[in-house]
């Protein structure tokens, strides 16, 4: 009887079915392809850091500071100086500079300069109260977009011209017999007209989405004030500085323009 001895296997041979399933655990030899995509060094996921940096800017440039906005950073000083004073001081010491501050129809006719500039010094209700943040905010973004001098043209342009429209009617009405010599001398003092007229200013270089939901809620805000007839004389005040705020949209979009354009100029030379 013939015995048979089994072959021995090379070492070119292919491993068994059963033999290669326990190697598929060990180190072995890419491929050319393989080996180019190991060696290749494998890029970190980016971080959020920087997304929350620009958050940080973009957040940063709601409030004045003395080089970005250098007219709404004193003015808001010399306001919270004032407030900060007059919430110390004896309140009817404080009703008889309200009252030498007020730009009623006689103080316009004695001291008109006096009385403009020091009615702009007052805030109702002091640095807590809502034309005080409005005045913060709107400033800063109408003066970052046009630049302080330019904003505190716009500014006083809606406090002295809406002051102008609503107490030249009252001196002429007292003229006529329309109303009482007594209205002569009316409390009215505060920075709302200019808030109002710089905020109607901001809306014609604001997106249409943002533009037009402001205006109207502003808007129903005054007309609600008006329709309740408390002072109707600053209500209408507030309507018309809103108004004239409008009015320089050209020259305030004209004035963005150019000031983007100064802007690019820099980056363009470096």
């Amino acid at each position: 009887m013939e015995r048979t001895v089994p072959a021995t296997p090379s070492d070119d041979a292919p491993a068994p079915a059963s033999v290669a399933g326990l190697l598929d655990g060990m180190p072995r030899q890419r491929e050319r392809g393989g080996t180019v995509a190991a060696e290749t060094p494998v890029t970190p996921p980016a971080t959020a850091a920087p997304d929350t940096r620009l958050r940080v800017l973009r957040l940063r440039r709601l409030f004045p500071t003395p080089a970005g906005t250098p007219f709404t950073f004193v003015y808001g000083a010399v306001l919270a100086v004032v407030s900060l004073v007059a919430a110390h001081l004896d309140p009817a010491v404080v009703h008889a500079l309200h009252q030498g501050s007020s730009t009623d129809v006689a103080h316009l006719v004695r001291t008109p300069v006096l009385v403009l500039v020091a009615s702009a010094l007052w805030i109702a209700g002091g640095m807590l109260s809502p034309y005080a943040v409005a005045l913060l905010f709107v400033l800063t973004a109408l003066e970052r977009r046009i630049g302080g001098v330019r904003t505190a043209g716009v500014f006083l342009l809606g406090h002295v011209g809406a002051t102008l429209a609503t107490e030249v009617p009252i001196g002429l009405a007292v003229l006529v017999g329309h109303l009482p010599a007594s209205s002569l001398h009316r409390l009215d003092y505060g920075v709302s007209f200019g808030v109002a007229a710089s905020l109607g200013a901001l809306a014609g270089l604001l997106g249409p989405w943002l533009r037009w939901p402001l205006l109207a809620l502003f808007g129903w805000m005054l007309v609600t004030d008006l329709i309740a007839f408390t002072d109707p004389m600053t209500d209408w005040g507030h309507l018309i500085a809103l108004t004239i705020g409008v009015a320089t949209w050209p020259a305030a979009r004209r004035w963005h323009r150019a000031r983007q354009l100064l802007a690019t100029v820099p980056d363009q030379c470096g």
